[in-house]
């Protein structure tokens, strides 16, 4: 049916036996229209099946009801738990959620809060802290409501909500120190507009300097965040000599990528070399060996956002800076370095 066909609120008040104030009570506020009214009213809704014009609605109130969630990427599930328990507090609260995905692009960022905004998006929930001063200006001028997620520093700001990657990355690599590894290599996200990847990477650099002992960060390979990138840089990091005795990776998907490889080439995990990841995503449990990892609070963080930016839409400054506290996961991908590792 197209839009012109579409039922209007006069039809299904003509269908009701009501007025059309009375629609517009019934779906505004309902409480204030008698069960029986609603009973009607609801019935003549479905017979119809008419959808409320929430653009009038919204044009009338100056809110949309709808915010939006701009994420690196959907191509992994490293967002995918948080997003979705963002969402569900969203709806229970009857606001819609629109997503959008930057491929770790900070211009492209900017132009997704452009459309969101445009779309009528009342507020947004952001991923990290890196992005340009200008996107910042852009979200001061239009005094946008938003929350800032999956970082978190000791002088985070009211918006934030999340942990803190770099103390998360440093009491990993202490747990892998303390099983005998003094050769490290890591595979890290690509840090160009990712202040998380940037993160990790020095926590793991700042435990080992702090250690000492001869412990040693001998190589730090860059890789995007997909399995076979992960396979690249584990390949490459054990072409060379010395081979470390362990790797760190940025999160599970390049951990993951690496465990495949190893497999390919027929080099041990942990036997040879230990592999550990970040995020802990339902894959890292499930492939052999299982991936030791840090856990990060994917659905508390979700939730949170989204309690803080929908007090935030209120007028409240709400509980943040929100921080939250990940759990490091010692599964078999790890395990102390052999004896006689070369």
């Amino acid at each position: 049916m197209s839009r012109a066909n579409a039922p209007t609120l006069e039809d299904v008040a003509r269908l009701a036996g009501v007025s059309t104030a009375s629609i517009s009570r019934a779906l505004n506020d309902p409480d204030k229209v008698a069960k029986p009214t609603r009973d009607k009213i609801e019935k003549a809704i479905d017979a119809l099946g008419y959808t409320p014009n929430f653009g009038g609605r919204a044009l009338a109130s100056n809110r949309t009801n709808t915010v939006g969630a701009i994420i690196p990427t959907m191509a992994n599930a490293m967002f995918a738990s948080g997003v979705q328990a963002f969402q569900e507090v969203l709806s229970e609260a009857g606001v819609n959620l629109l997503l959008a995905t930057t491929g770790y692009d900070p211009e492209q960022e900017l132009r997704q809060i452009k459309a969101l905004i445009a779309h009528g998006a009342d507020g947004l929930m952001l991923i990290g802290d890196a992005r340009p001063q200008t996107t910042r200006d852009f979200l001061d001028k239009r005094r946008i409501p938003h929350v800032i997620s999956w970082c978190f520093q000791p002088e985070a700001s009211p918006v934030h909500v999340g942990f803190d990657n770099r103390a998360a990355a440093y009491a990993a690599m202490q747990r892998v120190l303390a099983l005998g590894h003094r050769r490290i290599a890591m595979i890290c996200g690509v840090r160009a507009g990712n202040d998380r990847a940037g993160d990790r990477l020095d926590g793991v650099t700042a435990a080992i300097a702090d250690f000492g002992q001869g412990a040693e960060l001998i190589q730090v390979t860059e890789a995007r965040y997909r399995l076979e990138f992960g396979g690249d840089a584990f390949e490459a990091i054990m072409s060379h000599t010395p081979r470390p005795t362990v790797i760190m990776c940025g999160n599970d998907v390049l951990a993951a990528g690496a465990l495949k490889r190893a497999r390919e080439l027929g080099i041990d995990v942990p036997g040879t070399v230990s592999l550990v990841g970040f995020d802990d995503i339902g894959l890292a449990s499930v492939v052999t060996p299982p991936l030791a990892t840090v856990r990060v609070p994917q659905i508390e963080m979700g939730r949170a956002a989204a309690r803080l930016l929908l007090a935030r839409l209120g007028g409240q400054n709400g509980d943040g800076p929100v921080e939250l506290h990940t759990e490091f996961m010692p599964r078999a991908s790890l395990a102390p370095p052999a004896p006689d590792s070369p």
